[in-house]
């Protein structure tokens, strides 16, 4: 394998991996919504429209594996549980602003 198709099965590897978790829906949207800070699942599943609850816990559970949030327990009382984006997490945001933006300018959006 010469090394600019090395290179290039890195690259694709990367965007492959990042895609798997960004790729999911509503995961782009809570991250977006964990940029103005920490943030309850009650006020996250408000933010998120549409998302069920067990979808929420789950791409939370699983943005958390990522290290692209952290789940925080204050034990109380009551016991209150917040999320918040990491530094990966908060790395993630001008990414997500850029794609949304040429999205728009270039991708035709359909009435679904």
């Amino acid at each position: 394998m010469s090394e600019v198709d090395e290179e290039r099965h890195v690259c694709d590897a990367a965007v492959t991996l990042a895609f798997s978790v960004l790729g999911k829906r509503w995961n782009g949207m809570i991250v977006s919504s964990l940029g103005g800070g920490p943030s309850t699942f009650v006020a996250l599943r408000r933010a998120v429209v549409g998302i069920s609850d067990t979808v929420l816990s789950d791409r939370l559970a699983e943005l958390t594996d990522a290290g692209l949030v952290a789940r925080a327990v204050d034990a109380g009382p009551p016991v209150t549980v917040s999320y918040s984006l990491t530094d990966s997490g908060r790395g993630l945001l001008p990414i997500l602003d850029q794609l949304g933006t040429w999205a728009s300018e270039n991708l035709e959006i359909r009435a679904r």
